[in-house]
């Protein structure tokens, strides 16, 4: 069985302060970590013994987790898995990176980052550093910015300064109305923002969550998305396996590319053909980009 996993621990703790987060800023206590690392250590295990899988995994923390050696150890472990086809995390990049060499070469084949740039949290030149860095040491990687006004001048300058190869997302902010002037100035940063401009209508679609795509929280609670609340089973249990089948969204919307990325009724697998989990599509995109006015 091919499954991809959506992974978010109980880790909430983040080093930014960005205002359009709600665990900005926010501390977990030991018992907190603790907990966290137990919960991590226990999933990739638990990924190492599940070897008639083809496993692809995506870290989704709330808070920052590459500043955690438990998340940079299991990053490396499940790249050693011949099994694991992929194993991705989404992060601030605020780290250092030269851990990633101890992976080896084919380790560095299957990890991939999925990174956003927070303007006014970290220096511009320190995380375009650390963006060269990764392509120095040959590590899959897209690099984003939430499409706030605010972020627009140092967007334009971050692509600028990527080689053409890396991927420059943009991530419609939260709750903001893009006219389609200002939707154009991002959709000249990146060519496929028209997807995350709108939320995608999805009652009633087909998706592969619940079919190929689960997430897992701490406690191995399987869910087929972070969006949808009812429960598959448990992963350690494996009552999860006899809920897997394909179904229908049962939301009205999705508005986050973690979730909309697996509606059958868009073409991003196509799009983003062997980079899904990291963000980084198959061809240019300029090549698959839809309407500049918005894609539904």
């Amino acid at each position: 069985m091919d499954l991809t996993i959506l992974y978010r621990g109980p880790l909430a703790s983040c080093d930014y302060d960005c205002p359009y987060c709600p665990f900005a800023k926010r501390r977990d206590s030991r018992e907190q970590l603790r907990a966290d690392r137990a919960a991590l250590e226990r999933f990739t295990t638990w990924a190492a013994a599940q070897t008639g899988d083809r496993i692809s995994v995506l870290f989704t923390p709330w808070g920052e987790g590459l500043v955690r050696s438990w998340y940079r150890r299991a990053m490396i472990e499940l790249s050693r898995m011949p099994h694991v086809r992929r194993v991705a995390i989404q992060t601030n990049l605020g780290g250092r990176t030269q851990w990633l060499a101890s992976a080896g070469a084919a380790g560095r084949d299957k990890i991939a980052l999925w990174c956003t740039y927070h303007p006014g949290q970290t220096p511009y030149e320190r995380f375009l550093g650390r963006c060269e860095e990764l392509v120095a040491l040959g590590i899959r990687h897209s690099v984003g910015v939430v499409g706030l006004d605010g972020h627009l001048a140092e967007a334009r300058r971050l692509r600028a300064a990527l080689p053409e190869e890396v991927y420059l997302w943009v991530n419609a902010a939260e709750g903001q109305t893009y006219t389609d002037e200002e939707a154009d100035r991002w959709t000249a940063i990146d060519p496929l923002f028209p997807y995350s401009r709108h939320p995608h209508r999805s009652a009633g679609l087909p998706c592969r969550t619940g079919e190929s795509v689960i997430s897992v929280d701490g406690d191995g609670t399987v869910r087929r998305c972070h969006f949808v609340r009812a429960e598959l089973g448990n992963l350690y249990d494996g009552s999860y396996r006899a809920a897997l089948g394909p179904r229908a969204c049962p939301l009205a919307v999705c508005d986050c590319h973690i979730g909309y990325v697996h509606l059958e009724t868009l073409p991003l697998y196509d799009v983003f053909a062997g980079g899904v989990l990291e963000r980084i599509p198959a061809r240019p995109v300029s090549s698959v980009a839809p309407s500049a006015r918005g894609d539904r």
